[in-house]
């Protein structure tokens, strides 16, 4: 039912940590984007070190999105990342194997406008395997922006509602070198801080924390592409 569902997510947002603000912040009006292509890429550069030998740059991280899987969610990513929301938006939370969480923009005007404009929910498809992305959220039909990387098998948010729309082209290696803003802290980075202080803040609490600093698509098909 949906306040088992409610109760469900509350529990595990307690336990686990996954969701976003708080429902309290979270816009009750539910919205819809342009339809995104059947299967796209997008490919993340971040401020993570080069390489100490080679001095080669990290290499960026591609996120391949089936819209099939969740067709609502992959939308309203699409829209995002051809808005720049994630550029210079930084990994919050980070809960070594277990979740990497992202979605609160460096751009005040970008966040006024996306981060509390909800989407519907899409039905579980696939599973929250190592490697995949979903959105967070705080309940039913409160997903609006933050997503978060699964970096260990956690197929157990598939019964609470969490819809996988895509996942990383390589995991995990790459991915598990983001810098642990809160160790020992699973809920990561006060958000509600973030939003209205900024990256400025950000940085000066959080020294060492790593940022997403270019998004950009980089294939889109108008067939499903499962490799």
């Amino acid at each position: 039912t949906p306040s088992t569902r409610s109760n469900m997510r509350s529990l595990i947002a307690v336990v686990l940590g996954v969701g976003v603000c708080g429902a309290a912040s979270v816009s009750p009006a539910v919205t819809a984007d342009p339809v995104s292509p059947a299967s796209w890429e997008a490919t993340f550069h971040t401020d993570l070190p080069a390489d100490p030998i080679t001095g080669a740059p990290a290499d960026p991280f591609v996120i391949q999105v089936n819209r099939s899987l969740a067709p609502l969610g992959a939308d309203r990513f699409y829209a995002l990342v051809k808005a720049g929301f994630y550029e210079n938006s930084a990994f919050f939370r980070v809960v070594p194997g277990f979740v990497i969480q992202f979605g609160i923009s460096g751009d005040a005007a970008l966040n006024k406008e996306w981060l509390h404009k909800s989407i519907k929910d899409d039905p579980v498809i696939g599973s929250n395997t190592a490697g995949t992305i979903s959105f967070a959220d705080a309940g039913p039909n409160t997903r609006s922006t933050q997503v978060f990387f699964n970096v260990g098998d956690n197929s157990r948010l598939d019964g609470m509602g969490f819809s996988v729309f895509g996942k990383l082209k390589t995991c995990c290696d790459e991915v598990n070198t983001i810098h642990n803003p809160t160790p020992g802290d699973e809920g990561g980075v006060d958000q509600q801080s973030y939003e209205t202080k900024g990256n400025d803040w950000i940085k000066r609490t959080y020294p060492g924390i790593n940022f997403i600093t270019k998004t950009e698509v980089t294939f889109e098909s108008t067939n499903v592409v499962t490799e």
